[in-house]
Parts: structure tokens; sequence; C-alpha cells
């Protein structure tokens, strides 16, 4: 007698095993929709409770930023006789890495009236100002133009909110030029600043050019007040060589602002959301790998004469392990990509109507994304490895 030949195995490559694992999706569209739908449900719940909120946290964070959490002040200490800063201290105090931004103000100690004849405007200060005053203090033009390369070296000035009104002037009519009296000279006024919350004595100052100043005013160019800008993160660090590097001969003359309350508000806000966002992530993970799971059981319980039958033509345990798998995954990262989809359009629309920056953490989509795949695995072994399991008589066998 001849032996019986050993049955071949049969090795399916991936395209095989991609269509076979389809099989299932295409036989049953309406079950495959619903089953990606509540995927697509859980996923798009992931990124409405990462990216709401991580809108609303911007939104918040950019309040607190201005209220000057990265804004630092370095001024002489008092002392008799008075002490000053030296003139290139704002060029040496820009050179610190961290700090984006370097700025300066100077009282020139000059009288300021709104004619030759009177001047007698107690409680406004003249203050010699650099170009980039503004960006360093939050401030904002209300009427007209600040200072600016063009005009800093002629006789023109910027009014805070407080001095303008005390001056009688509401906005600045480029047509109707308006001047001010200042020292013995007249200054075109050229811009008037909104309301200053940072810095209340802009306010009440009269604002001239640096180079006007000195040509002007007889300013010798001593900065009184150095505005600092610099990376939040490393305000403390930029603090404590300020003094050394604004005046590296005699640093305890020099001292520097403590960084706002709100610097230590927001950075408790971001580790507060942050943790929020991670718990809320993986409920919603945690939702829908459950409903993975349990479409894929049903799935297998329907579908027992298929699998029988499979394993009676000869499919093996492998395989039909593959096929359930496949499906699984396939379902998983159909609802992944439109959860995503969803809730990225539901988070653009609800920032938008709140008047929020919009805000889709990267991290939420490549979480979603490779956690859906990552469900689909976990979900689909269980069912996969019951289906193979399942004898051709016991599948075939009506139930």
């Amino acid at each position: 007698m001849t032996r019986a030949q050993p049955i071949p195995v049969v090795r399916l490559a991936p395209g095989d095993l991609l269509r076979l694992g389809l099989v299932g999706l295409r036989t049953r569209p309406g079950r495959a929709v619903l089953s990606a739908l509540g995927i697509a449900i859980g996923i798009a719940t992931m990124i409405l409770v990462t990216a709401i909120p991580a809108s609303s946290e911007q939104a918040l964070l950019e309040q607190l930023t201005r209220l000057g959490t990265n804004i630092l002040q370095v001024t002489p200490v008092v002392s008799d006789p008075p002490v000053k800063l030296r003139p290139e201290s704002v060029a040496m105090a820009q050179r610190i890495g961290p700090v984006t931004v370097a700025s300066a103000v100077a009282n020139t100690n000059t009288p300021v009236g709104r004619n030759d004849l009177d001047d007698d405007y107690s409680g406004l200060t003249v203050l010699a100002a650099k170009p980039n005053l503004p960006e360093a203090i939050n401030a904002h033009v209300g009427s007209g133009q600040f200072l600016n390369a063009a005009n800093e070296r002629f006789p023109t000035v910027v009014l805070g909110s407080v001095a303008a009104s005390r001056l009688g002037f509401t906005r600045i009519d480029a047509a109707r030029p308006q001047q001010v009296y200042v020292g013995r000279s007249w200054f075109t006024v050229v811009g008037i600043l909104d309301k200053t919350p940072l810095s209340p004595d802009i306010d009440r100052s009269v604002l001239v050019g640096w180079a006007a100043a000195q040509s002007e005013l007889h300013f010798d160019g001593s900065p009184t007040v150095i505005y600092v800008k610099a990376d939040e993160a490393q305000v403390e660090a930029v603090r404590k060589v300020l003094p050394a590097t604004v005046d590296p001969e005699l640093p305890g003359l020099v001292q520097v602002s403590l960084p706002s309350d709100g610097l230590l508000a927001k950075r408790a806000t971001q580790a507060t959301l942050s943790t929020l966002f991670l718990g809320l992530a993986g409920v919603a993970l945690l939702v829908g790998g459950i409903g993975v799971a349990n479409t894929m059981v049903i799935s297998v319980l329907e579908r027992r004469r298929e699998i029988g039958l499979r394993r009676a033509l000869g499919a093996n345990r492998g395989q039909i392990r593959v096929q359930f798998l496949t499906e699984a995954v396939t379902l998983s990262a159909i609802g992944g990509l439109a959860g995503v989809a969803v809730g990225a359009l539901a988070t653009l629309a609800y920032a938008t109507y709140q008047h929020w920056p919009v805000v889709i953490p990267p991290a939420a989509v490549v979480g979603a994304l490779v956690g859906a795949v990552v469900i689909g695995v976990v979900a689909g072994v269980y069912p996969s490895v019951r289906a193979s399991r399942l004898t051709p008589t016991a599948a075939l066998a009506t139930t």
C-alpha cells in the first residue's frame, strides 16, 4: 500500500489575507458600517475631549500671557546719589539667549504742556522710548502710529491713554496734525496708546523717540526702566543673570522684578489640564475597544457555518485567526479615520463659535489612529482564536 501524502500547507500572500479579511465587511456592509460607526464615535469623542479643552486652554494661556507672565523689569536701586543704568545695557540684555525682546524708557525730567503758555500738567511724565516698546509690554496703538525708525529722530510724541485725555486728544488726524509743547520745543503727536494694564506708568506718559530726546531734550541715553521679554520656560534663569549682564561691574546696584503670579497660574493650569486630557482620552479608547470586541464576538457567532465550511475545505486554524483579526483591525482603522475627521470638524466648529484658537494636538490624532489599530488587534484576538478552535462538524451543526 502506498502511504498517503501529507496535505501541503497553503500559505496566503499578504494581499490574499487582506482580501480574505474584508470578506465579512463586503458581505455584511450594514453591520460593518454600524460597527465602524461605533468605533468612529469613540475616536471622535477622544479627539473632542482632547482638542476642545486644548483650544480652551490655549485661549486661557493667551489671556494669562497678556498679563505679562514672561516680562521682567530692570531698574537701578534707589540710592543717594542716584544710580544710573549704562546706555548700552538694553543691547546687553538683548544678547541673553532666551530673551526675545529688550526695550527701555527713560525719564527726561521735562515738563509738557498743551501750548507754550501752559506747561503745568503735573502727573504726566516725558519718557524717551525705544521703538520696540509696545512689543515688550504688550501695548497697542489706539490711534495713529508708534515711534519708528522713520520718525523717532524727529520731534514727535506718542501719548499714553491718560496723558492723551488730560491733554485733550481723542484721536489722530493725519490731515490736521496737532502738537504739544515739550521742554522748549513743539512736538507733533503721531499716536495714542490704548490702556496698558501691564505698565500703568506708560498711560500717564508722553513718549519721545530715543534719538529725538537726546538731540532736543539733552537726554544722556541712560535708561530708567528696561523691559525684558523672555521665553517663559527660562524666565527665572534670565532673571538670575540680568543684573550681571546689565552692569558687570556693579550687579548689586541693579534690581529685577519677580515673574508675574500669572506665570505660576499658567503652569498650574497646563499641568492640571494635561492630566485631565489623558484621563478622558483613556476612557474614550476603552469605550471604543469594548465596542470592537463586542462586534467581533457577535460576528463569530453569526458566521459559524462560514467558518465550518472553510475549515472543511482545508483552511487551517492560523488562516481563520488571520481572517478575523484582519477584519477587526480593518474595522478599527476605518472607524479611526472617520472618527478623527469628525472630531476635527466638530472641534473647528466649536472653537470658531467660541472665538478660541483651534488647537488639535498632533499627539491626539496619532494616538487615536494608533490606538484604533491597537484596539482592533486586542479586541480581535479572542474572537479570532475562538473562531479558529471551532471544528468543522461543530461549526456546521445547527445551533
